[in-house]
């Protein structure tokens, strides 16, 4: 397995394992995030573990305009009892993302080093959240109910990084908002999941993920 230096450099992607695990170690500095994301590269770790760099060899994608909403969803869509936002509340969204409980999941990929760093990364603009807020009628104010962030590349790359839902279906309607409102050319979903692949994402291969980022 190779280690990384202080050196800002990765190994190359072909020496990834069948897992896709290319490097361990290294930092989440804000440099090294960022040639990670242009590179194909995303760290996924938990609490205590070193930093691991994937570069799976099949990548789950969205191409926006290939998204699929359900009737149901159509229904909530209509309804319009919410209201979406960008960049407003990047902090609460992923504070929400880390500690909220996931069915068959125990803990959270999302260390406090994570937070931080991904925190770093808003600020200066290459991190981006989506916000779904409801009116709640004891507090008189609308409240977050749903949202994502993940890495804006700049090039018409999205790179989602994580999603919550405290009242059903909002964090869909993040998604579909990422899909249709935002202008990206390709959502990266970085590995597959059944939840993203009803909202029409799926695996291409790596090297054609590499060539959409180039």
């Amino acid at each position: 397995m190779i280690w990384l230096s202080n050196e800002l450099v990765f190994p190359p992607l072909d020496l990834a394992t069948e897992d896709g695990v290319l490097a361990l170690g290294g930092d989440l500095s804000v440099s090294r995030l960022i040639l990670a994301y242009k590179n194909g590269i995303f760290p996924w770790f938990n609490e205590g573990e070193p930093i691991v760099w994937y570069a799976p060899w099949e990548r789950m994608v969205l191409f926006p305009d290939k998204i699929k909403v359900s009737k149901s969803m159509k229904q909530v869509l209509r309804k319009k009892n919410f209201v979406i936002t960008e960049n407003k509340a990047f902090e609460e969204v992923i504070f929400n993302c880390k500690y909220i409980d996931r069915q068959d999941q125990y803990g959270t990929w999302i260390t406090d080093d994570m937070q931080k760093a991904y925190l770093k990364l808003h600020e200066v603009g290459f991190a981006k959240s989506i916000e779904v807020w409801q009116f709640d009628t004891n507090l008189n104010q609308n409240i977050l109910v749903g949202g994502l962030y993940g890495v804006d590349l700049g090039n018409g790359v999205f790179c989602g990084e994580s999603m919550f839902s405290n009242v059903s279906n909002m964090s869909k309607i993040a998604f579909i908002h990422l899909a249709t409102e935002c202008n990206y050319k390709l959502i990266d979903c970085q590995v597959y999941n059944k939840h993203l692949a009803s909202l029409g994402a799926y695996e291409i291969s790596r090297d054609l993920f590499l060539k959409y980022l180039r």
